[in-house]
């Protein structure tokens, strides 16, 4: 059964940008800890304390969201089977969706039918997106050598 997944995101209200950058330095000292789990407590309306046991991975994630927040930044997490629609796929890589259907068409990222509806499944976009980018980085490399070999000024 395919899950839809919304990708829309508020960006964060100065006092929540305040509290997640308190919030991501309290919870990154407990990070080096060799522990399988954590308990955090949760205080309830009445004041009134409630311990929570969790992953140290869903920590570290929680960590890595308030890191996001503190800087400003809308987050959103993703489950790494979602499959997604090609507006949402679209919208993750920062192209028109036009653009990404011709990518889908031409077998650059990979993509399966329900019904008429193409889905990307989100682990094949992030890696068609790490490779775009280590692309970009290598022809960066090159044309600043390539700048360098020609004595064009840059430094």
């Amino acid at each position: 059964m395919t899950q839809s997944h919304t990708f829309e995101a508020s960006l964060p209200l100065a006092r929540e940008v305040a509290a997640a950058s308190q919030g991501q330095r309290a919870l990154a000292a407990y990070l080096s800890m060799q522990l399988d789990t954590q308990q955090i407590q949760i205080f309830d309306e009445k004041n009134q304390a409630h311990a929570v046991e969790l992953p140290t991975s869903a920590l570290r994630l929680l960590v890595d969201i308030l890191s996001e927040l503190a800087d400003g930044n809308a987050v959103k997490v993703v489950p790494i089977h979602a499959e997604l629609t090609t507006q949402e796929a679209a919208d993750l890589i920062n192209v028109s969706r036009p653009h990404l259907v011709k990518l889908l068409e031409a077998g650059d990222l990979p993509f399966h039918k329900t019904g008429k509806h193409r889905r990307v499944r989100f682990s094949d976009l992030m890696a068609y997106k790490a490779a775009q980018e280590r692309a970009s980085a290598v022809a960066m490399e090159e044309l600043t050598a390539q700048a360098q070999a020609l004595q064009l000024g840059y430094e």
